[in-house]
């Protein structure tokens, strides 16, 4: 059963109306920044990263969702007596969804005259950890990298009782580790280009 989602999205298409969806179940939001700022102007109840984890966004927000209290809540195995027994101790709770999609490198350094600035600060540290994690722990949390999900892991929700079933959960999983994959090609491929050039 979902508890507690956290959403932090560049692409918001379809966001919002899947956002009020799963917190009409009774699920407590999580986000940062834009997103947390489109969902509350939309009417969806949120809570900011920044008062989950009583610590402040800091470096323009380079750091953020880098704390023990959202990985150990994907990380830790719900099944596992001692996964459960740390999170007690730290006063962790669990994070049972993660619908995350990465700053946009890609359309950045298409841009004529992008600099290389611009390109490095548009690689995303957060989210393809927070991805990776959610995903190793699948079985336990529900992880949506695209917007094109969004209404199968509803249908789900609303056929089993806000379940989700392992099999899509795992699915949803491997189309993680494909994304953040090429994600992490496109940015190697940019660096190499960019060692040429100056050679």
């Amino acid at each position: 059963m979902l508890k507690r989602a956290l959403m932090s999205v560049s692409d918001k298409k379809g966001l919002v109306e899947f956002a009020h969806a799963v917190s009409e179940r009774g699920v407590e939001i999580l986000s940062t920044g834009g997103t947390a700022k489109a969902l509350r102007e939309a009417g969806v109840p949120v809570r900011e990263v920044s008062d989950y984890t009583g610590f402040p966004e800091m470096m323009d927000g380079r750091v953020k969702t880098l704390h023990p209290k959202i990985h150990g809540g994907l990380l830790a195995r719900r099944n596992n007596p001692k996964d459960r027994e740390d999170l007690a101790k730290q006063g962790i709770g669990t994070i049972d969804m993660v619908v995350v999609n990465l700053y946009p490198f890609e359309a950045t350094i298409a841009k004529p005259g992008v600099t290389f600035d611009d390109a490095i600060e548009n690689i995303d540290i957060g989210g393809p950890a927070m991805l990776r994690a959610a995903s190793k722990n699948f079985q336990d949390v529900v992880v949506v990298v695209d917007p094109e999900d969004y209404g199968k892991v509803l249908d789900e929700l609303e056929a089993s009782n806000g379940e989700v079933s392992r099999k899509t959960k795992l699915m949803l999983a491997q189309k993680v580790f494909a994304h953040t994959s090429r994600y992490d090609t496109l940015i190697a491929d940019y660096l190499k280009r960019v060692i040429n050039e100056s050679a």
